[in-house]
């Protein structure tokens, strides 16, 4: 039986990230994952986006983690090459009434030290994105998107630099306590072959499955409100043509399950429109082509010259959202079980956006929490 110092479950953006933080600070590191790659779920995808920390309640995880992770996510992307692009967002206004929200988002912003946010009136937002139509809008220089298999690279190699190690196709099955730290029964390979890898600590980074991984290790979901709601969102790419010369984010003012249906582009410069939220009970990722007509319309609301034959299904996403349909918003949780009885094991749930912008924030938050 192989042991080891901590034990990462789940190889997306945030456990990678966990992983470089820890190596990097001398702890012996080994990262489990389920598929046969890194990232291939919550983490790769979305829409890339690099988050400016606008939108969340002052003070919360999600607010500071946010503004925190994006600084040290384009410090990141600088020192190390991955592809990234710092161009801005406007938040748009469309008739008065959207216009208060809009200034209530602004002062938000301001407070979580979003960056240099500013309102733009009409001509303003006019003359840089002449198609929109907006009374108002917020602009947020510091909005940008990345690669985000390049970030999540980035922190594979580091973490392998500092001799973390990467188990791929190995499922976590049960968890059992011996006298001191913690047994965790994998199955491994095609073949399933049952393997044991004794861990001191043990960080549960499993995105999706996260609730599953705190119930193998014995916790109450229910009662520590640990248990996530699947919400799918669907993306259409936009033919090129229509969207000729946009050069920011474009985005409506947010809705409860998320930020409505909004226009960012990639790096090679391709155009998505998306996501849409549905709540759904089992994992998903088609894409229904009868989205089309209303993922028009939402769009044209303040890009009108957007047609339904411009759409094509894309991609879809699911997001693990600690609140259900209706429900109050929740905030990341990021939790050491001591108190639970099981010390050095952290519980990560709830990470959805800004999850990928936060992930190195994240990942120090954790640190911070392990027992030598």
């Amino acid at each position: 039986m192989d042991e080891v110092d901590v034990v990462i479950i789940g190889a997306g953006a945030v456990g990678l990230a966990c992983a470089a933080t820890l190596a990097t600070r001398g702890y012996e590191v080994l990262v489990i994952e389920r598929n046969t790659r890194v990232g291939q779920e919550t983490s790769s995808r979305n829409s890339g986006v690099i988050h400016a920390g606008l939108y969340y309640p002052p003070g919360s995880l999600k607010a500071q983690l946010c503004v925190e992770g994006r600084d040290l996510l384009y410090a990141r992307a600088a020192r190390t090459g991955v592809p990234h692009r710092k161009l801005g967002k406007l938040i748009v206004a469309t008739d008065a009434a959207e216009h208060v929200k809009l200034e209530q988002l602004a002062a938000v912003a301001k407070q979580n030290g979003a960056g240099d946010v500013r309102i733009l009136d009409g001509k303003e937002a006019h003359a840089i994105e002449p198609r929109l139509n907006v009374v108002i809008a917020l602009l947020s220089p510091e909005t940008g998107i990345v690669d985000a298999h390049g970030l999540m690279d980035s922190y594979r190699i580091e973490a392998k630099e500092h001799g973390a190690e990467l188990l791929l196709f190995a499922e976590v099955v049960a968890i059992e306590r011996p006298n001191a730290g913690y047994d965790l029964v994998l199955e491994v390979g095609p073949n399933r072959e049952r393997e044991t890898v004794r861990a001191r600590r043990v960080i549960n980074a499993a995105g999706l499955i996260a609730p599953r991984i705190a119930e193998l290790a014995g916790l109450d979901i229910d009662a520590l409100g640990y248990r996530q709601h699947l919400c799918k969102g669907d993306y259409f790419s936009v033919r090129s043509a229509a969207t000729r010369g946009l050069s920011h984010l474009i985005y409506p003012l947010p809705v409860h399950a998320g930020l409505g249906v909004h226009l960012t582009l990639d790096l090679q410069g391709q155009v998505r429109a998306g996501p849409d939220t549905t709540y759904v009970d089992e994992p998903a990722y088609d894409v229904d082509p009868n989205k089309r007509a209303a993922f028009g319309a939402a769009i044209r609301h303040y890009f009108p010259q957007i047609r339904d034959e411009d759409l094509e299904p894309d991609y879809a996403g699911l997001r693990p959202k600690l609140q259900g349909p209706g429900q109050p918003l929740r905030d990341f949780v990021i939790a050491e079980s001591t108190a639970q009885g099981l010390p050095g094991f952290v519980q990560l749930l709830g990470i959805e956006s800004p999850g990928l912008t936060a992930s190195e924030a994240i990942a120090r938050r954790v640190a911070s929490l392990l027992p030598r």
